[in-house]
Formats: structure tokens, sequence, C-alpha cells
């Protein structure tokens, strides 16, 4: 198959869980296939997207020159995006330069196939193309900003969950609706999608996990308790801070020598605040290879009231053999048993009951770490994954991506207002950054390292 992947966002580094799902699905991929991988993302430093040569026939990079995150600029984007149709984190990457340079490629070569990874780059796929068209969404995202808007109490921050809740759910009906086919990584995440279009109109993908590199090790730490993740991904933070506020105490009740890890990329301020004020938490930022961590951790926290789709970090943490407590939002869409592979808690009470009971009986805490490891090595390896990936495109592409009868299309045939509307007044071409690959076996650098990537 020839197959065009459309990501906004960026690839590498590996340092979120939606680059890591996103990457290994690819690598499988490109393995048997031919892949041209175009990509919008934030302009940066140490930009190894070049390298991606060495693992796709073609690379396509148009890096922008975006604000940071909760700058003024990026204040000020947001709010150009109010009067959007499009939530924020379509409207940041609807560039119609961007747009026109994708239309450019699909009119230069035929595709059996294009994928949209994320609904972040459903703004600037020109969905009235004559290309079979799949939505590959990792989340539902309208879910995540309705559970946020449940925790907030600053009334800002609730205004801006509502917006972008409202927002999201509206993009989400209508991309869902304008995709040929639509791809998921959960029956839960499936089973949300399909009260808006039709069940057969979805493949569920499922989660996966390296299980070479993430094997058991020893070298287990007294009373550690470990936490990996993205930080500057809200839920995680919104997690953290739940746990040190909620939980963390009631365990030190009963075990006060008790301390916690918190692993990941880009901690807030008042993250790093709360580390240096509570005694036994240490917050390490970014970390060149997160196993070491997750090693030492005598039981691995997923703490999280907020979230959709699934969570890598924990088939990681499971891989390792580790013993994994997570509350029902943070293990959503897994295919995991409590007390069987894993213990799940959902009031501060019985996280912390879970966490001591652990903590205090070694044998107990051995047998479901084993147990977590068996799960994640029976089916759940990245190269199964792609293999069932390889087969929904291409069981859809013999058919033609014939849409469902129940498509309906919402406003705008080139979905993304703010690209498509100015993209016929766009005079000047765009010159992306295509390369011809070199032989494929050799990864990049950047797609081996193992930053604290997770979701």
């Amino acid at each position: 198959m020839k197959i065009l992947w459309v990501k906004a966002g960026g690839l590498v580094p590996l340092d979120t869980g939606g680059k890591i799902r996103s990457y290994n699905i690819l690598r499988s991929l490109s393995r048997r296939h031919e892949v041209t991988f175009f990509t919008v993302y934030s302009n940066h430093a140490n930009d190894t997207h070049g390298e991606l040569d060495q693992v796709f026939a073609r690379v396509i990079r148009h890096p922008l020159s975006l604000p940071r995150p909760k700058s003024i600029g990026g204040l000020s984007q947001f709010v150009g995006s109010v009067f959007s149709q499009e939530p924020y984190q379509v409207f940041k990457y609807s560039a119609p330069e961007v747009a026109m340079s994708l239309l450019q490629v699909l009119q230069s070569e035929p595709f059996d196939v294009l994928v949209c990874d994320f609904l972040a780059a459903a703004g600037i796929i020109p969905w009235h193309f004559p290309c079979p068209k799949v939505l590959f969404t990792h989340n539902v995202e309208a879910t995540i900003w309705k559970r946020h808007l449940e925790v907030a109490r600053n009334p800002f921050w609730k205004a801006i969950c509502w917006r972008e809740h409202r927002a999201t759910a509206l993009a989400e009906r209508r991309y869902l609706n304008l995709a040929d086919h639509v791809l998921t990584v959960s029956d839960a995440d499936r089973d949300q999608f399909a009260q808006t279009i039709a069940p057969a109109k979805i493949s569920v993908i499922p989660t996966g996990v390296d299980i070479d590199l993430f094997r058991p090790v020893a070298g287990e730490e007294p009373n550690t308790l470990v936490f990996s993740g993205s930080m500057d991904w809200m839920p995680n933070e919104d997690g953290i801070l739940y746990f040190v506020q909620e939980i963390l105490g009631r365990i030190r009740k009963l075990i006060p020598s008790v301390s916690v890890v918190v692993v990941g990329r880009n901690p807030s301020s008042r993250l790093l605040e709360m580390g240096r004020k509570t005694a036994g938490m240490n917050v390490t930022g970014l970390v060149e290879d997160v196993r070491p961590y997750i090693q030492r951790g005598a039981v691995y926290v997923v703490p999280l009231r907020v979230g959709s789709g699934t969570r890598l970090k924990i088939f990681e943490a499971m891989a390792m053999g580790k013993a994994v407590v997570s509350t029902t939002i943070g293990a959503e869409g897994l295919p995991v048993r409590h007390g069987e592979n894993i213990l799940i808690a959902d009031t501060p009470d019985e996280f912390a009951g879970a966490v001591v009971e652990l903590l205090r009986d070694s044998v107990r805490r051995t047998s479901l770490g084993q147990a977590a490891r068996e799960l994640v090595v029976r089916g759940h390896s990245w190269d199964s994954v792609g293999r069932h990936f390889e087969s929904v495109l291409e069981t859809f592409a013999r058919m033609g991506g014939r849409p469902s009868a129940t498509r309906r299309t919402f406003g705008l045939d080139f979905a993304g207002d703010c690209a498509f509307r100015s993209i016929t007044q766009c005079a000047v071409p765009v010159s992306a950054v295509a390369r011809t690959a070199a032989p494929r076996e050799a990864l990049p650098s950047s797609a081996n390292c193992l930053l604290d990537h997770r979701k």
C-alpha cells in the first residue's frame, strides 16, 4: 500500500504516549508498505525530524512558529480560536499554507489511504479529496475536557474547559462523519463514537508495549512509589496534585517512610514547588531513560481523575513486572482485571489502602506484577499491534474506502475554517521538506531514546 500519514505536533522525540504509539505502528507499516509521513509542529531547537528519512519513504515537515503554552502569545492565540468553530488543538495547526501543501501532495501522486493521526490534524485535511481517509483517534478528546470541567475549581479555568469541551465535541462529531473510517484505541472509545456514527465504521486498535525493552529487572527500593508521564499533559499534573493532597497523607499514617518519585518532562512551577515542600517527594523533570525509575519503584501509581483513550505508561510498568494501583479512569480501555493483574481504587481511602496492602505484602506484590507481565506479553507487543493496524488498513483500502451510508457532512467540505476559507487565496507555493529515504533498517537515534514520554 501507499500510505499518506498526517500528524500534527510532530513525532520525535518520543516524549508522549501518542507519539510512541504512532511511531511504533508507523515503523511496523513502513517495513512492508510505502509510507509518506506529513507533519506540522511547533518549531524548536535540535529538531530531529530529518532523521525519520531512515524510516519512511518520504518525509514532509512543516515547523511553525507557535507561541509557548501558557505564554502571553499562547493566550492570545487561544483567544483567537474562540472565534473559530475549531477547538484550540485543531486551530493552532490549521495554517493555510500547510493545508495547501498537503493538498498538493495528494494531487501529485495516488495514495491507497490517508491516515489523519489525532483530531489535531483534522483541520488541514482536504476531506473533499477522492482518497480513502481514516481518522486515528487516541482519545475521546471531548471526554477529557468534560472531566477537566468536572474537577475544575478556578472560574477562569472552568470557563476555558467549558469552551473547549463544547468546541471539541462538535469537532469530533464533524470529523467522525467526514472520515470514511475511524480507529479507536479502546472498546470504551468505540462505544462513545458509536453514538455518533455507525459502529461498522469503527475499528479498535489495541494498545502495545515494547516487551523486550521493558522487562523485569532487580533493584526495587522498599516503600517507593513511582509515577511517570509527560507532566505538561494536564491530566497527569491533576492526578499527581490530587495524589499528594488527598492520598499520600493517608498512606503515611500507616507507612511514614513512604516516598514518591514523579518522572516526567516539563513539570509546572506549582508541581516543582510541591516537590520541594513535600518530604520524600522527588519531581525529576526530563530524564533520558524512564526504566531505572520504574525499576526502583515498589508500587507504580496512576491516580488519574481526567483522561480518555489508554495509558501506555501502565503497560510499560506491567511489562517490567510492577504491581500497579490505578483509578478506573487511569486504567480505562485496557484489558486489565482488578485483583488479578492490577488494583483499581477510586476514592482516596481505597487508593491509599491498596498501596499500603502491596507495600506490606511482597508476595502479593510480586504475584500481581508477574500476572501483569504475562498479560502484556500474550498479545500486546508492538509487532502484533502493527499487524492488526495493517490488516484494518488493507481491508479498508481493498473496499476502496467506501464511506458509510450514514455519513453526513457538517459545514465546509474543507474542514477547518481558519485554514480552508483562505486556502484558495494562498498565492505562494509552499516548499515542503521532502526527502527520499535511506535504507530503513536503521532507526533514528531520536526514536530510540527513552525520554520520560508517557501520556
